[in-house]
């Protein structure tokens, strides 16, 4: 399946029936008088969040979604039919923007959501409605409120609890294979990960959701490498885990690089709490590492927690540490989750460091 995480879309609600202008008929009915019934209400047009979609890639073959129209209304005082809503089914995470890009007209953060996005037209009064004591054959009619249409974009957040950050190359699809049932693509070349890729990360009985995004360079949020479009995606995020690959030749420095590219994309990127993660240790000796750790923490870093995806060395401990961010809450209480069974490794925690909720 293709990742598409935006889309433009055309809505349309449906118009309002027309009212009927009609008199009875009947026999021994001298002056049997108006029975044009109402005209039926449009479809409305609404977008609802279900499960089991990750990608807007339905959006890009079918761009112009329109309601049906009321029923006419009939004679005998008969009342045209009320169309059906239009259902238009989203992944969860989508944010649905204004043309122009600039108001956010529905977040779909929740199963199940749904948002009436345009409301169908009224139907017109037939003219039975118009019968007074002074006009007793009126043949006036209203046509039906026109529906309401709109472009709007279709913006795709994969919701996750922890973001993974880093340049290319610095392990963060074998890191993501190591800790989560991820199976995302590992080469030995820059840019590996051209799309977002989601795992579910079970630790010490508790559950969290990782986002692996491809890597950003110097000059992303310009356009350099293939830009940083895709942060959009760890905005929801509570904590970001920074890769930075100890074989580089200045680890401080692809840290700063890295920080720099968050700043300028800006969303509230800058302030999220971040862990920083000396990666591929199994490639250095204990005392280049422990070198390397002091410069990160010299440049900005809290905390340097040395790691190796390929052989799991440390990566208990960082994962404890990504699980004091997070609620006291395994993942079996958050939608979209498949509960698992314990994974043996007890039910302690970490003291609970502060965060700040989205």
């Amino acid at each position: 399946m293709h990742f598409l995480d935006q889309a433009k879309i055309y809505l349309k609600s449906g118009a309002g029936g027309p009212g009927a202008v009609s008199f009875r008929r009947e026999k021994y009915i001298e002056f049997g008088g108006p029975d044009g019934g109402n005209g039926g209400k449009g479809g409305d047009v609404v977008l609802e969040a279900v499960p089991g979609l990750n990608t807007l890639i339905d959006f890009r073959y079918n761009q112009h979604f329109k309601a049906k129209r009321g029923g006419h209304g009939m004679g005998k005082d008969r009342t045209g039919a009320g169309a059906d809503d239009l259902v238009i089914e989203v992944p969860v995470g989508t944010q649905v923007l204004s043309e122009d890009k600039e108001e956010v007209l529905a977040d779909f953060t929740e199963e199940g959501q749904r948002v009436v996005l345009l409301e169908g037209g009224m139907g017109g009064r037939g003219n039975a409605s118009y019968k007074t004591s002074t006009n007793r054959a009126p043949r006036q009619h209203q046509p039906g409120i026109p529906g309401q249409e709109m472009w709007v974009w279709l913006r795709l957040k994969l919701l996750a609890d922890v973001g993974l950050v880093g340049l290319p190359n610095a392990g963060k699809s074998t890191f993501i294979n190591a800790v989560s049932n991820a199976r995302a693509k590992v080469g030995d070349y820059a840019f590996t990960t051209l799309i977002p890729k989601l795992g579910v990360v079970r630790h010490k009985g508790r559950e969290f959701v990782l986002a692996d995004i491809p890597g950003l360079i110097e000059g992303a949020a310009d356009g350099a490498g293939i830009g940083d479009r895709f942060l959009g995606h760890i905005e929801r995020c509570r904590v970001l885990i920074h890769l930075i690959d100890i074989s580089h030749e200045d680890p401080a420095t692809a840290m700063q690089i890295v920080e720099k590219e968050l700043e300028a994309y800006g969303a509230g990127l800058e302030d999220k709490p971040r862990i920083v993660a000396l990666n591929k240790i199994d490639l250095a000796d204990a005392e280049l590492a422990k070198g390397f750790a002091a410069e990160l923490i010299e440049a900005g870093a809290d905390e340097v927690f040395p790691v190796s995806g390929a052989t799991g060395d440390g990566i208990n401990e960082l994962l404890d540490a990504v699980l004091g961010y997070l609620p006291d809450r395994t993942a079996t209480e958050q939608p979209g989750i498949v509960p698992s069974e314990d994974d043996g490794e007890g039910d302690a925690k970490p003291e609970e460091k502060p965060w700040s909720p989205i």
